[in-house]
């Protein structure tokens, strides 16, 4: 198939380019200029140079493109400005879809997040996994990242039901080689990696392999029903930070922390550096909105993707020791780790 991958520079993006290459798909990337394209070393594929906001060059450039892949967002906890967030995530998918729908692609997959479902309030008893019929209303977004992406999620189930080939993919916490800059999972694991996670928050996400999400994309576009969800998890991947650190523990030989610090006291801590960010108008370390979200075990059931589209199932903890080795062979690791 010839292919039109948007964000191809990122994480899940980059693997995606590789997966499509090693089963001979032809790729045509569309990349910002001067990005970071260490992820795509060995990749075959087509550089398109550009952004999401040009719809007449985008739609020449996906005529003759089979499948299109809308991977590209914009994703900050912290912004001074988030307009131009919203104008990515939101807008750039608008356009994106609209064009390769005109230009005819059979299938346009796109990639939202399991931020847009709706999660379980916090409770004293186990928290149950959800699946994509847990629908959320805006409200429920806490942040502009998710208020952003649940909006443009809305947009693509829209664009759906006016006739686009549209298939929606929810990736979890995808883990595993390529996270080049890293993501917030991927710096957690290079934080540990240099002894410099003293403490955690009692949080859970669901882990996958990157390299399933990327499959998992695929198989979207193979198999998966127009106008539908799929989360791409992992059946046995709902682990609590202390779990995940206990893994990383017998992977590394590296002491996983044991000190819980209270949501209460990150609170403080991040509302203190925010304040901070917005003198110096520097990021900040821990910014409010990771600090809330993380009160929410986020546990995902991917029975439906697993059932429809054959999404592969590699074990978190090869996730986690391939992340591991690819962080340590690259760079990262600067404190003995």
């Amino acid at each position: 198939m010839n292919c039109f991958v948007t964000g191809a520079s990122g994480f899940i993006g980059a693997n995606l380019v590789h997966e499509l290459a090693a089963r001979q798909h032809r790729v045509k990337a569309l990349l910002r200029p001067g990005c970071d394209l260490r992820g795509l070393a060995g990749a075959e594929f087509e550089r398109l140079e550009g952004d999401l906001s040009d719809a007449a060059r985008l739609t020449a450039a996906l005529r003759g493109c089979e499948w299109c892949f809308h991977v590209a967002a914009s994703y900050h906890l912290w912004l001074r400005d988030y307009r131009p967030m919203y104008a990515a995530n939101v807008e750039g998918t608008r356009t994106v879809i609209q064009a390769a729908a005109a230009a005819g692609c059979q299938r346009i997959v796109y990639t939202s997040t399991v931020g847009c479902l709706a999660l379980p309030e916090p409770g004293a008893g186990p928290t149950p996994p959800v699946d994509e019929t847990a629908v959320a209303g805006e409200s429920q977004m806490v942040n502009h990242y998710k208020k952003s992406k649940w909006q443009a999620e809305q947009v693509a189930l829209r664009l759906a039901r006016d006739g686009c080939p549209v298939v929606i993919v929810n990736p979890s916490a995808p883990v595993g080689p390529r996270d080049v800059k890293p993501t917030p999972t991927g710096q957690v694991i290079v934080d540990f990696l240099n002894r410099q996670m003293p403490a955690y928050l009692d949080t859970g996400l669901n882990y996958v392999h990157v390299r399933d999400v990327a499959a998992g994309h695929i198989l979207a576009a193979q198999r998966g029903r127009i106008g539908e969800r799929y989360i791409l998890g992992h059946a046995d991947g709902n682990w609590t930070m202390r779990q995940a650190f206990a893994v990383l523990e017998e992977i590394t030989g590296i002491r996983a922390p044991r000190l819980r610090i209270p949501h209460a006291v990150a609170l403080g801590a991040a509302g203190i550096s925010e304040a901070l960010a917005r003198l110096t108008h520097r990021p900040p370390k821990a910014p409010l909105a990771g600090v809330r979200m993380a009160r929410y075990k986020m546990f995902f059931n991917p029975a439906k993707a697993i059932r429809e589209l054959g999404l592969p199932q590699t074990p978190p903890r090869q996730a986690l020791a391939d992340a591991v080795a690819w962080f340590r062979q690259n760079g990262y690791v600067t404190r003995g780790g």
